[in-house]
């Protein structure tokens, strides 16, 4: 059965498929790109700046009140956006390195936040037409099919994804201490490139875990609310639901999710 979507789920689709297809078009003609950097290891193109506009268009359009925090043009809308009290968080193209070296892992990610709390969600990877979408109290979908994370109970038995903190390397040491240990816990390690659908892929029961460091609102908040509405948990690094401010996550299933966090806490509180 189809899923009733909330009209601002609708909007949020329609403003990710076209951008996705600014995004598809570029893949075809990567050589013409013009990238830029705009911090080591960190980079943006004309695509980025493109998709991001069409996406801040449409929801402008149907939510004129709403503020937004974009990875591009940073905080917009009406009144003050840092005060309002929806705030749409998009990432026009999550995973910008894979996209300009043609890896295939990159997507759309968009989260209407209230309060600071994410509320509804979508992620669209363009290279594969999936379409995640979540909002608070009515479930996960991907391509309109509820969707839950795997039954894994161990971290033994589970295969968890994570991210290198690319922007900044003050943290470079205990992330691998991190990696070290959890390589030897687990069943694999897999880091792909692209936050926001590894949170998809933990949603979805593809990987049962995952923590990054660094990370920024926008990568995390669509991808949060599809593991909480799939019955997973999210935290930040002390456990608590700060995750959106310290830009440290940790996510997985119930039982997963749980020595994941021992884990994690246990390295991150010993660098000090």
């Amino acid at each position: 059965m189809r899923p009733n979507f909330d009209p601002a789920v609708n909007i949020a689709v329609k403003a990710a498929r076209r951008a996705a297809s600014i995004i598809n078009q570029a893949a075809n003609q990567l050589e013409l790109l013009n990238i830029e950097t705009k911090a080591p290891n960190d980079f943006v193109t004309e695509v980025d700046r493109a998709a991001e506009a069409v996406i801040v268009d449409i929801l402008r359009e149907a939510f004129p009140e709403h503020g937004i925090l974009a990875e591009e043009s940073g905080r917009s809308g009406a009144g003050d956006a840092c005060e309002a009290e929806y705030v749409w968080m998009i990432d026009p193209l999550d995973g910008t390195t894979n996209f300009i070296h043609g890896f295939p892992q990159y997507a759309v990610s968009i989260a209407l936040t209230r309060k600071g709390v994410p509320e509804h969600a979508v992620i669209f990877d363009p290279v594969s037409n999936e379409l995640f979408t979540a909002s608070r109290g009515r479930g996960a979908y991907m391509n309109d099919r509820r969707i839950r994370v795997s039954r894994r109970l161990r971290l033994a038995d589970a295969l968890l994804g994570t991210g290198f903190p690319f922007r900044q390397f003050a943290h470079i040491d205990v992330y691998l201490s991190m990696f070290r240990e959890l390589a030897q816990k687990s069943a694999g390690l897999r880091r792909a490139g692209a936050a926001a659908l590894d949170l998809a892929y933990v949603a979805c029961g593809r990987l049962d875990g995952f923590w990054e460091i660094g990370l920024s609102p926008w990568d995390m908040a669509a991808g949060a609310l599809l593991i909480q509405e799939a019955g997973g948990f999210v935290a930040d690094f002390n456990g608590e639901g700060e995750f959106l401010k310290s830009g440290n996550i940790v996510a997985g299933t119930p039982k997963v999710f749980t020595e994941l966090l021992l884990t994690v806490q246990s390295r991150w509180n010993a660098r000090i």
